[in-house]
């Protein structure tokens, strides 16, 4: 049961952030600037808040508190996926966040997948066979769970996940737009020792990025190394908003935990030190942001690829597949479009309240 009473939206908000200022050293510019963006749209809002679902989700939809809890995303949403080169330099592609990770009943992470294309701009797929897609995507992934790699078995997904040009101009004009910064001593040794044998010129800036994580502080190394720059970036790990919603005391990250799960080919410069996680940036290690474009890439094939990768984490888990596919095959018709809608609704009110 939450410790919270009150369905204000603006108290909740007051009082995690003041959890979090339990957590890390909170970067106040930043969720200023969270603060702003969470106006731009409800999909952004959904992005920003995941507090708030871990708050209210049990409530909504207190028909699925009961399914197998399983080690989860959480933040889970359209533009939770991104890119990364495993330890054979192969491209991959799933999801790549697990901020929020933590153990809850395995249907929050469909529901909230489902939502987040309710509230995307709208797009040709109709929202019932979106969630059916998800839906059908997710039972393959415990089935047959596997990594998208997309110069292998997923090809067809390299149109979505790479533009290399324009990918590669844009990610380092948002470089060059760092301010420097100065992270601790230790921090600094940790992005050292994360960089390449052997690579100099190290500088350290500051990088503003992504909604729910905005007022975490992000450090960025870059180097020189053979010829051009490599970067490491350090973003403060704090446990899972699960963890504040649901009163439980004395919870770690589960980051890694899932990161690095069987069923993943997983990012080897990825690694947690010192209460931050580290991880390489580069043009082909990033986060798919659909943006404005969300509605006309939406197709049924992508939103399976999602559910499937989806599925494949979960499958690494306790219970495991077999309980799970169990569980969903005596859900009723249409259970996933129907939460969907709710929680979607419940955003909505959220985001006017907040819009005032």
């Amino acid at each position: 049961m939450s410790r919270h009473q009150d369905n204000s939206f603006g108290k909740d908000n007051a009082a995690y952030e003041a959890w979090l200022h339990t957590q890390c050293d909170v970067v106040a510019k930043d969720v200023r600037h969270k603060h702003e963006k969470m106006k731009e749209s409800a999909f952004i809002f959904l992005r920003a808040t995941y507090f708030r679902w871990a708050r209210t989700i049990p409530t909504l939809c207190p028909e699925l508190m009961d399914a197998p809890r399983v080690l989860s995303v959480g933040d889970m949403h359209l533009e939770n996926f991104g890119t990364w080169r495993d330890a054979e330099g192969r491209l991959v592609w799933g999801v790549n966040d697990f901020d929020e990770a933590a153990v809850m009943p395995y249907p929050l992470d469909l529901v909230r997948l489902a939502a987040s294309v309710r509230l995307a701009p709208r797009g040709k797929l109709d929202k019932q066979a979106a969630a059916a897609a998800v839906l059908k995507g997710y039972r393959a992934g415990l089935a047959a769970p596997r990594p998208a790699l997309l110069d292998e078995s997923d090809t067809w997904m390299l149109r979505h996940a790479v533009a290399a040009r324009k990918t590669s101009e844009k990610f380092w004009s948002d470089v060059a737009k760092f301010p420097r910064a100065h992270p601790s001593r230790k921090l600094m040794r940790h992005l050292v020792e994360s960089l390449p044998k052997h690579a100099d010129n190290v500088e350290y800036f500051r990088r503003v990025a992504g909604s729910g994580s905005l007022g975490r502080p992000r450090y960025v190394a870059i180097a020189n190394w053979r010829g051009g720059r490599v970067l490491r970036e350090a973003k403060a790990l704090v446990p899972s908003a699960w963890v504040w919603a649901n009163g439980e005391e004395n919870a770690s990250s589960h980051f890694l935990e899932l990161a690095t799960a069987n069923y993943r080919a997983p990012d080897p410069f990825l690694e947690a030190r010192h209460g931050f996680v580290i991880r390489r940036l580069a043009p082909d290690s990033r986060k798919i942001e659909l943006g404005h474009k969300a509605g006309t890439v939406l197709r049924a094939n992508l939103l399976w690829a999602m559910g499937y990768d989806l599925g494949s984490v979960h499958a690494a888990g306790s219970p495991g597949a077999k309980e799970l596919l169990a569980d969903l095959k005596q859900r009723p018709r249409g259970w996933l479009n129907a939460a969907a809608k709710t929680a979607a609704a419940a955003v909505r009110r959220d985001y006017h309240e907040w819009c005032g």
